[in-house]
């Protein structure tokens, strides 16, 4: 029986559905480790996560079975076993498990017990849960691996300690959520920590994958709550630990502490994270968006640049005749400070054509809605001819706030490919863009000084489809809306509840009554990046046809 291991962390990146890449890459990262007796990746490692539908299909499951094997034959070698994780079909159900391989075979497999049924995640559709696991035994260490949701509640640690654990591994895939790091360290680790005595290695993956991004901020928690490693935030990493058993029990040597990122720049690479690998492993040549000289375009741009650099980012400008010379000139501003192309497209005579096309069955009706969202469909008939013709994706550009009252247009300023801000509120727009004016995020590839001119977060948000429009012409102060929405959406709030925190009843009643109306547009709206614990698509799942109000 062994006094000392060395045990390899490797936070990295997935690509879904790329079995054969994920495998190789798993190969590079154990050339790093050197001698080590064990390298750790996270959760579902071979197939990427979330695999969706993937796992359905049995030619998927065959060919992860086989990489699997390969992977098991590259320990022929003698150097690190490896603790990788995969999906197996087994008497006609799917397992998310992970497997030992060691001297060419595959010497253990362990199965997902607790599968997460909630938020973001629907397991239960596609995996049986397995049984309460039993230790492996490695080098005669008993190793407990709690597999990422087992280890968020006591009942499979709680076990993997009665059956003679030493050293508990919990391999992850846990999207970022905005203070969910502290959370999984504080909360869930530390508390499985105290329940067993047993020190615990978390270890999550990074990268984007469609609205998830995954912010890694992997750690090595001591018996006594000692964080002893600490992985960066963001980026791929692959980490010593030394292990040695002491009076009977195993400690880890300490190592590096990272600093993570905190709010709102945590939320900033996130978004950056999410960007960059939703475009770059779509194949697509960079983005084009709509640059109107107000701060939603302005951020979006920002984050852009930072995820792509300038030469891939391109933005455009389609003026009306509502739009001001201040618009004009904060997003040729805008467009100077980022370093990105600007072009110039006037949609006038398309809205002058559409009000000949129509007059004859528009006759006896006074010009309202209609007219401005046509100004706005335009708009997106213009960026997406764009896309068409040089293969940049389209980036939308509007906010939760918006979304969630349905201030947006569809087929409009909601066509596009994906949304930096879909999951941001108006408020936190707001916060980002002063934040990155001063800071440069450690994922950006953007400027160093200013990314907007002030006057672009100062000025009255208007959509300018109108003579003198303005935001709140329509709308509560984001002040007021932006709580209002966070009680309905993210608490579930009734209006009486909202009430009672101050709110004005007719208010919150119109805000309540938008918000499920609105519902077949954010059906219909691009992915975007998720920052919250209930955005719209993956978490608040909504019947569109809906009757029921609080009021």
């Amino acid at each position: 029986m062994t006094a000392k291991l060395t045990i390899a962390l490797a936070q990295i990146s997935q690509s879904v559905g790329d079995l054969s890449g994920n495998a190789d890459a798993m190969l590079e990262w154990r050339a790093k480790a050197g001698d080590a007796d064990l390298i750790v990746y996270p959760e579902l490692q071979l197939i990427g996560y979330p695999p969706e539908d993937l796992v359905l299909k049995p030619a998927f499951v065959d060919r992860a079975g086989e990489e699997l094997l390969r992977l098991a034959k590259a320990t022929e070698d003698g150097g690190p076993a490896m603790l990788v994780g995969t999906v197996v079909a087994s008497q006609g159900v799917l397992f998310n498990i992970v497997a030992l391989l060691d001297g060419g075979e595959v010497k253990a497999v362990r199965q997902k017990r607790e599968l997460p049924n909630y938020g973001t995640f629907d397991e239960k559709r596609l995996f049986a849960p397995g049984p309460l696991p039993a230790p492996i035994d490695f080098r005669g260490v008993k190793l407990g691996i709690p597999i990422c949701e087992d280890i968020w509640f006591p009942f499979v640690t709680a076990h993997l300690k009665a059956e003679g654990a030493e050293i508990l591994i919990s391999p992850n895939g846990s999207p970022y959520e905005i203070n969910k790091d502290d959370h999984r360290l504080r909360g869930v680790c530390s508390a499985r920590v105290q329940e067993t005595g047993l020190p615990v290695i978390y270890l999550n993956r990074v990268g984007g994958q469609d609205e998830l991004v995954f912010d890694g901020a992997s750690f090595v928690l001591g018996a006594d709550l000692t964080v002893l490693h600490q992985l960066p935030d963001w980026d791929e990493a692959l980490v010593i630990t030394q292990w040695e058993k002491q009076g009977g029990a195993w400690t880890c040597a300490p190592g590096d502490i990272h600093e993570l990122d905190p709010n709102p720049a945590d939320i900033y690479n996130a978004m950056v994270l999410g960007l960059r690998d939703y475009v770059n492993r779509n194949r697509f040549p960079g983005v084009v968006l709509g640059l109107s000289g107000g701060i939603d375009s302005a951020l979006s741009a920002a984050v852009a640049v930072d995820a792509l650099g300038a030469d891939r980012v391109w933005c455009v400008m389609m003026p009306s005749r509502f739009t001001s010379q201040d618009s004009l000139d904060d997003a040729a501003e805008c467009a100077r400070l980022l370093g990105v192309r600007l072009d110039t497209v006037p949609i006038e005579p398309a809205v002058g054509a559409f009000d000949t096309m129509l007059a004859d069955v528009f006759s006896g009706r006074n010009r309202d809605l209609t007219e401005e969202n046509i100004q706005s469909r335009i708009r997106g008939v213009t960026l997406m001819a764009l896309s068409n013709k040089f293969g940049h994706m389209l980036l939308t550009t509007g906010n939760k706030s918006e979304m969630s009252v349905g201030y947006a247009t569809i087929y409009g300023d909601m066509a596009g490919g994906y949304s930096v801000l879909k999951d941001a509120y108006k408020m936190t727009v707001f916060d980002l863009s002063r934040w990155r004016n001063e800071n440069v995020p450690s994922l950006g590839m953007g400027p160093s000084g200013p990314v907007m001119p002030d006057s672009v977060i100062t000025k009255p948000p208007s959509a300018e489809l109108r003579e003198d429009q303005k935001d709140e012409d329509s709308l509560p102060p984001y002040e007021v809306l932006d709580p209002m929405l966070h009680g309905l959406v993210e608490e579930e709030l009734s209006v009486d509840q909202l009430v009672a925190r101050g709110f004005d009843r007719d208010t919150v009643a119109r805000i309540e009554r938008l918000l499920y109306v609105a519902e077949y547009k954010r059906r219909q709206s691009p992915p975007g990046v998720k920052l919250g614990t209930r955005n719209f698509g993956r978490d608040r799942r909504y019947p569109i046809t809906n009757a029921f109000r609080t009021t």
